[in-house]
């Protein structure tokens, strides 16, 4: 029996914002941007619901992201992620997403996350949503800190490659896999398999759809993650070791966060569970 998966790109095709734009506010309530920055990435955000994000907006992108993260504390970033990624991206995913997740795993087919936010942020997500893989952009780190230079690049060609990799490791034959995304730039991505579907396609992918036969579906509902996905016992396997995007978003809660305690002065009643220790409880 052949083996197959299911590879989703993250951006619009399961959740209905950009995983690194929607922090926008977080990054501001922590001190991290000014308002200037703030507005821009509101619009960012606007023109990327509209149209998705082209070649030029991802690298823009991309070297604003770098260059604010250089030096960072990789195990501070980890740990502060999962702190605060369940209430910026949880009420985000698409409920046909969802559904289409959970009609390829009952049809015993893997999932594949391939994203080109970083791997942070995407392996939580793969985890919530039980995948088997992720595929994310990763950078380089020495003696724990961030140096600004990416090692792996996850998008456009760079996804595709990434995919074969993974169906070889696996054992997937391409030809009985499916691919889903939302942009033009995952062309490469989408023809790689033998099944590609567009999703909420900006005008260049609906054009390429129609022209190549593909079918187009329109997802419009999001839904909590956690009101439709268990966190699986085991690790997702991960295809990227350290990303870009999600850094951003747990540096701004802690520095907040900070703040406010140090404000607050000592307590004088025993200090209520935090929010993870009240969940292990």
């Amino acid at each position: 029996m052949t083996r197959a998966a299911a590879f989703f790109d993250l951006d619009k095709t399961i959740i209905a914002k950009s995983s690194t734009l929607a922090f926008g506010r977080p990054f501001f309530e922590g001190g991290l941007i000014n308002r200037r920055t703030v507005l821009k990435g509101a619009y960012a955000q606007f023109v990327f619901s509209l149209a998705g994000a082209d070649a030029g907006q991802m690298e823009r992108m991309r070297s604003q992201i770098t260059r604010m993260c250089t030096g960072w504390d990789v195990a501070t970033v980890h740990e502060i992620v999962r702190e605060t990624l369940h209430e910026i991206v949880d009420p985000l995913v698409y409920a046909e997403a969802a559904d289409l997740i959970e009609a390829h795993r009952a049809a015993g087919r893997e999932i594949v996350i391939v994203s080109s936010s970083g791997a942070e942020m995407v392996e939580p997500i793969g985890e919530m949503l039980g995948a088997d893989r992720v595929v994310a952009t990763r950078m380089v780190t020495v003696d724990g800190r961030y140096t600004g230079e990416i090692d792996f690049y996850a998008y456009a060609e760079n996804k595709a490659a990434a995919m074969a990799e993974v169906a070889a490791e696996s054992g997937y034959d391409l030809a009985d896999c499916y691919a889903y995304s939302d942009s033009i730039t995952d062309l490469p991505m989408l023809s790689v398999v033998g099944h590609p579907t567009a999703v909420n396609p900006d005008r260049g992918l609906r054009k390429a759809a129609v022209e190549r036969g593909w079918p187009v579906l329109e997802f419009t509902r999001p839904v909590s993650m956690r009101s439709r996905f268990a966190v699986p016992t085991a690790p997702v396997v991960t295809g990227a070791a350290v990303g870009v995007g999600a850094a951003v978003v747990g540096l701004a809660w802690y520095a907040r966060r900070r703040a406010l305690r140090e404000a607050a002065g000592p307590p004088t009643t025993p200090a209520p569970l935090t929010g993870r220790r009240r969940r292990r409880a």
